[in-house]
């Protein structure tokens, strides 16, 4: 009884880190998040993209998941098309998360298909994806689930199934980088904004901590053939602490016996500037650090109308989607 009564409170515990964080940001977004009918259209209005915005659901070990997914307009019957997934954070829709990233655009011009799939409130009332939850299973259930949804898609769309990659942000990144763990050969990359490295927490204790950057409990060792990896990571997060970023590389670079590169300071414009450190196998990429200084708990260059969004940054969607494309153009198989 006394372990319940333990864990039962380091949930609340959780929940209570994760409902600050979500006042935070609504304080931030002002006008936009006041509780009233066209607030609430507003967040489930399809993001902006010349295509379809297309509901789906798929159900696996965690149960019903909802999804949308973004087509580009004017895609033939023959065509196979690149799939991204994306994964929202805590507090956010699947059309949140799209209005945030402005993912849609980019694909409606590259020619690439984005399925965001979305957390059931009654698995986690904050809308986090469960990625800590290890010890339980409850983070393999729903990785299992996002799997489903990931093979519906590719069954009954354009998607190449060779040329999937996952992204996220926040508890996002952290089940993204979990996908990309227990299901390595199915994605060419995978990119963690503002996440947990997998491994750090199973449990709800073991989370805050991770988060907050404390001492965190030491993961299995990760396997070889994982796909590349890129990190964008604000050096103010004072939510999802920077450290845990390099943390997520350097267990990527020491799996794939990568080296790392001297760090270069790269800025475009009035954007904020990062600090980029990559880490190679001979020519390869295997793992990419983006630092971005000034930039705390948000979605770098996002619109910043929404929460957790922050329009100053470098564009993250931009990033993510490069480092996507080069590693399709590279070919091969993905272990390295």
């Amino acid at each position: 009884m006394s372990r319940r009564r333990n864990s039962a409170a380091l949930t609340r515990a959780l929940e209570k880190v994760t409902r600050s964080m979500l006042r935070a940001g609504q304080r931030a977004a002002g006008d936009m998040m006041r509780r009233s009918a066209k607030a609430v259209a507003h967040h489930r209005a399809p993001p902006a993209g010349k295509g379809d915005w297309i509901a789906g659901q798929a159900v696996g070990p965690a149960g019903l998941r909802r999804f949308h997914l973004f087509r580009p307009q004017g895609v033939g019957k023959a065509e196979r098309l690149p799939l991204l997934v994306m994964l929202h954070g805590c507090g956010q829709t699947a059309s949140q998360f799209g209005q945030s990233t402005r993912m849609n655009p980019i694909a409606a011009r590259e020619r690439f298909l984005v399925l965001y799939p979305e957390q059931d409130r009654s698995a986690n009332p904050q809308g986090c994806w469960n990625w800590y939850d290890t010890r339980s299973r409850h983070a393999d259930a729903e990785a299992a689930t996002l799997m489903k949804a990931i093979e519906q898609v590719c069954l009954l769309y354009p998607v190449d199934a060779e040329a999937v990659a996952v992204a996220g942000f926040s508890a996002g990144a952290s089940m993204a980088a979990l996908l990309a763990v227990r299901y390595p050969t199915r994605f060419r990359a995978v990119a963690m904004h503002a996440g947990v490295p997998p491994g750090r927490a199973q449990s709800a204790a073991g989370a805050l901590a991770a988060m907050s950057g404390r001492r965190h409990e030491a993961g299995a060792p990760l396997p070889e053939n994982l796909p590349p990896l890129l990190v964008i990571h604000g050096r103010d997060d004072h939510v999802v602490a920077a450290r845990n970023g390099q943390d997520a590389v350097e267990d990527w670079a020491k799996a794939a016996g990568a080296r790392a590169a001297a760090p270069r300071r790269v800025q475009r414009g009035q954007r904020l500037a990062m600090m980029v450190s990559d880490y190679r196998c001979g020519r390869r990429l295997r793992a990419r650090l983006c630092e971005v200084e000034g930039l705390g708990h948000a979605w770098s260059g996002g619109d910043g109308g929404q929460v957790f969004s922050d329009p100053r940054g470098p564009d993250a969607a931009r990033l993510i989607w490069r480092f996507v494309a080069e590693r399709l153009r590279e070919g091969g198989p993905v272990s390295p």
